[in-house]
């Protein structure tokens, strides 16, 4: 056995001391144990690092003198010995075409994309957002048994009977089929969680707090009616006083060309060349291009069948659909209202010191904090809130425990230094690299604010340094 693992590290050290080793890139990301070389010197990185040099690094620094440059530096082709002098032909570098622009391998810029994105948190969202194939959504009916799973756990705790008791003032738009196949679209609402915490709690307080919503958002409010207001919900499945064909209700100031709105999101035009009207629709009264565009791409991998189509969201199973997207997606320095819900947000300390804890209040802080809350008082709409809550929880079996925080009165908006914030969009790095062509960083970053590039969008990295950089993406 001895001689067996003195083998294996025999050839693991010589498969290391073989491996050819690269010249430093200031824009490249750098993990603990990956190697480079500058000036004819071989260095291995202690930690995560972009940027930094391992001239400079220091003892405390990222870096760690290993050797002089060997055949190593030498196999690797770079044909300016790691000096960094703009004479590099590292082909992972980008490579002018000859025509103004430069080339660059997609496994460079995926690799790239996968180290920025490499976090906990990214992780956990990717993982909650993930979506099901538009067939099997279609497929879905009430009982059937090849439905999915979460789509069942939905099934038994509301039935059919129990979703029209539930919404009897409902537009006939939101079947409950409907509804099942919004369930199905999103695989990580109402999963199973293997790590020991309860999916059918967490699933019932979900359906809890969107039909609370709901309410709020759709709902008749007819004090008058003999029907009790929290069974009001999904009235409306167009904004109140806008249609189709009508005049007004255009929300289309954004549709301009000359706007990156515009240009990323394009909108749709009618017969007499007018742009499509983007007016509320749905359960959660989605508007505007930027963000049917969005959604669009989250259900068909692509911007413009919405923009075409923006009726669909009142017409189809999209009208539900719309509002779990709303549920699942975090809006940056929000978390998602679901991760609110099963406890894979926690606030940390800076959340705390703006009043904002774990419970229903925050899912209205996400939804209208800037309006509803941290006055001091419950403003009227987080009051209704709160009493919806109460009614759907007692009616989907969900228990409120005294010390949760239901309304927000007390809660500031969320910051970027929440245990929330995560910077989900991707925009020029405007960094000076003197080791790169013409010192620019053929890089994007992660900012906060939305851009046309999403970081929760396959190739939209790609697409970002493209745009940015004139770079043709090679295979």
């Amino acid at each position: 056995m001895k001689t067996k693992i003195s083998i294996m590290l025999l050839s693991l050290l010589s498969f290391i001391s073989n491996a050819n080793v690269l010249p430093w890139q200031s824009n490249k990301i750098y993990n603990s144990g990956d190697q480079a070389f500058k000036e004819q010197k071989i260095y291995q990185a202690k930690y995560w690092t972009q940027g930094d040099d391992p001239l400079t690094s220091g003892q405390w620094g990222a870096w760690q003198l290993l050797s002089a440059c060997d055949q190593r530096c030498n196999d690797a082709g770079t044909g300016d010995g790691g000096t960094g002098d703009g004479g590099n032909t590292n082909s992972d570098l980008p490579q002018n075409d000859g025509n103004g622009g430069y080339t660059m391998k997609s496994s460079v810029l995926v690799a790239k994309e996968t180290a920025l994105t490499n976090s906990e948190l990214f992780t956990q969202v990717k993982a909650s957002i993930k979506t099901r194939d538009n067939a099997l959504v279609e497929a879905v009916q009430a009982s059937a048994s090849t439905n999915p799973d979460n789509v069942k756990r939905v099934e038994a705790i509301i039935s059919q009977s129990q979703w029209e008791n539930t919404f009897p003032m409902r537009n006939s738009a939101y079947t409950y089929r409907k509804f099942l196949q919004a369930i199905a679209k999103f695989s990580g609402v109402c999963a199973t969680y293997s790590d020991g915490r309860d999916s059918d709690a967490i699933c019932r307080k979900s359906l809890a707090t969107m039909f609370a919503h709901f309410t709020q958002e759709t709902g008749g409010h007819d004090g008058n009616s003999a029907i009790p207001q929290w069974q009001q919900a999904l009235v409306y499945v167009r904004e109140a006083g806008c249609s189709e064909n009508g005049s007004g209700c255009n929300y289309n100031a954004e549709c301009t060309p000359s706007m990156w709105q515009g240009q990323t999101w394009p909108c749709g035009k009618d017969a007499a060349g007018h742009y499509l009207k983007y007016f509320g629709r749905g359960a959660k009264q989605l508007s505007y291009n930027y963000n049917y565009g969005p959604f669009s791409q989250a259900m068909y991998g692509d911007v413009s069948v919405l923009l075409n189509h923006p009726e669909r969201v009142a017409d189809t199973w999209l009208n539900l659909a719309s509002a779990v997207f709303f549920f699942v997606y975090p809006a940056s320095p929000k978390p998602s209202m679901l991760h609110v819900i099963d406890g894979t947000w926690q606030p940390n300390e800076h959340d705390t010191s703006l009043g904002i804890q774990a419970g229903f209040g925050a899912t209205t802080n996400i939804i209208n904090g800037g309006i509803e809350c941290g006055l001091g008082y419950e403003k009227p709409q987080s009051v209704n809130r709160i009493n919806y809550y109460r009614e759907h929880a007692k009616a989907l079996n969900v228990p409120i425990n005294n010390d949760e925080q239901l309304g927000c009165k007390d809660q500031k908006r969320f910051d970027t230094q929440g245990a929330g914030a995560l910077n989900i969009y991707w925009d020029q790095d405007w960094g000076y690299y003197p080791d790169m062509p013409e010192g620019k960083s053929f890089a994007c970053k992660l900012v906060g604010y939305q851009t046309a590039y999403s970081a929760l969008t396959t190739g939209d990295y790609q697409q970002c340094v493209s745009h940015y950089f004139k770079v043709t993406v090679i295979e």
